[in-house]
């Protein structure tokens, strides 16, 4: 099960590093070990070796980003994953370097990595837009039921706005992550669209996630000027049956089925470092 998440200063950051907008930097480290090097390693090696890296991978240690998590991650992709965030780029980045620094580093391969951060994206109503938006489905904006859902909505944009910026871990122990981007075709060019339609198609899109609350929790990073892909999808599911569904029926959606573009799928299992190492049979 998800171990909880350390928590730290961020006092030491650099002001020049830390993003303006009170977000975290986000990085997704996938890797594989090199079985043929493992066998080179001693029986010290290995030992101290993994301890190494149960230690860089401790979520609760000192060192470590103010969210790491890691996870055995399924097929020939990677053999376990890490993400991590911080205000920090640089303190994100040691964890990887102490990975390939410990005595298990020259059989550890990186395998492929995606660098964003997090977000409030420019399709999130504001409170006025929300209710604007329930006068065009025809409710009466002097009624009480429209003043309801307003507050209600208001309350609870504070706590989205900071779960997406500085987002804590769901408990779940099923995973997913993918990269995506938007189009840029002719007659299907996301970025030619006006604004109105492109929050138009996004309303809707979030409406067919809002079906999956209680079984899914979701995170989009940003990627844009960072990475060759522009935004970062991260899913934690109660079952991973519900990873499938959900990918599945938002496809359907406009913004995705006429826009969006994917990259690969890292699907994994929330487990400790030890758990990582013993499933992978490197102790």
């Amino acid at each position: 099960m998800p171990r909880p998440a350390h928590t730290s200063s961020t006092e030491s950051i650099p002001p020049s590093l830390a993003p303006a907008g009170g977000g975290w930097h986000c990085s997704h480290l996938y890797y594989s070990f090199d079985r043929t090097r493992l066998k080179q390693l001693s029986a010290a090696e290995r030992a101290d070796g993994s301890r190494e890296v149960a230690a860089a991978l401790d979520p609760a240690a000192a060192h470590t980003p103010i969210r790491l998590q890691t996870t055995i991650t399924s097929g020939h992709k990677a053999d376990f994953g890490v993400m991590l965030l911080d205000p920090d780029p640089l303190k994100i980045d040691r964890v990887h370097q102490r990975l390939l620094a410990s005595p298990l580093g020259p059989a550890i391969v990186p395998c492929w990595s995606f660098v964003s951060m997090t977000e409030i994206s420019e399709y999130v109503q504001s409170p006025e837009q929300f209710g604007e938006r329930l006068v065009a489905e025809g409710m009466d904006a002097s009624s009480a039921e429209y003043k309801t859902r307003v507050k209600g909505y208001a309350d609870r944009l504070v706590e989205m706005n900071r779960q997406r910026l500085t987002p804590d871990f769901p408990p779940y122990r099923a995973t997913c992550f993918y990269p995506m981007n938007k189009k840029r075709e002719v007659g299907e060019n996301w970025f030619t669209l006006p604004k109105e339609e492109r929050s138009r198609l996004m309303i809707e899109h979030a409406r067919s996630g809002m079906a999956f609350a209680g079984r899914v929790s979701q995170l989009i990073t940003v990627g844009v000027g960072l990475e060759d892909w522009e935004w970062g999808v991260t899913l934690w599911a109660a079952n991973p049956e519900f990873l499938k569904e959900i990918v599945y029926r938002m496809r359907f959606d406009e913004a995705s089925a006429r826009y969006a573009e994917f990259g690969p799928f890292y699907t994994g299992y929330v487990a400790t470092a030890s758990e990582i190492l013993d499933h992978c049979q490197i102790k």
